[in-house]
């Protein structure tokens, strides 16, 4: 019984001896779930694990956040259910403010109710002005139109819910 006992201690032992050398240590981490934004809509990733070396430096994530010191005006933002060419068509401009003392770089993330769905996206596809950049204490125009066909459904009402502008490395 002691020989096993001293037996499965120097197994222990040696294998956390092996693992202080660093080419044969690692340790897992985990990595949180996150939401990723671009101009052309979020992904979202879900959290995972990942075994690294023991040496590996984990890097915490840069978590995107709006601007802050940003305002948008509504100018007109119209949506037609039935075109009579068997299309919807949503339409809308936007003023973008930027009273910061400084250019922003960055896109618009507008978030719609469709339905009594929301979802959100940098409108890209369809826009006329998309605003990627704002001089200091001035204002931009995000301009939109698009019609899109009624045989992938009939949408009743758009509503805008809310504008975030993000900036861009």
């Amino acid at each position: 019984m002691k020989k096993n006992i001293l037996f499965l201690c120097s197994i222990v032992l040696s294998t956390l001896a092996s693992c202080s050398t660093a080419e044969n240590c690692t340790k897992t981490i985990v990595i949180p779930s996150r939401t990723i934004i671009t101009p052309t809509g979020s992904s979202y990733i879900p959290e995972s694990q990942s075994v690294v070396p023991c040496d590996y430096v984990v890097t915490p994530i840069q978590e995107q956040t709006p601007l802050q010191n940003f305002t948008y005006e509504v100018l007109n933002f119209n949506f037609t259910p039935d075109t009579g060419n068997n299309t919807n068509r949503l339409k809308f401009d936007i003023k973008l403010n930027n009273p910061n003392n400084f250019i922003i770089k960055g896109f618009a993330f507008i978030t719609v109710n469709t339905d009594g769905l929301e979802s959100s996206s940098g409108f890209t596809n369809g826009a006329i002005s998309t605003c990627n950049e704002i001089n200091p204490n001035s204002s931009c125009i995000f301009s939109f139109d698009k019609q899109a066909s009624l045989n992938l459904g009939v949408i009743q009402s758009i509503q805008l819910v809310n504008v975030k502008y993000y900036l861009t490395n």
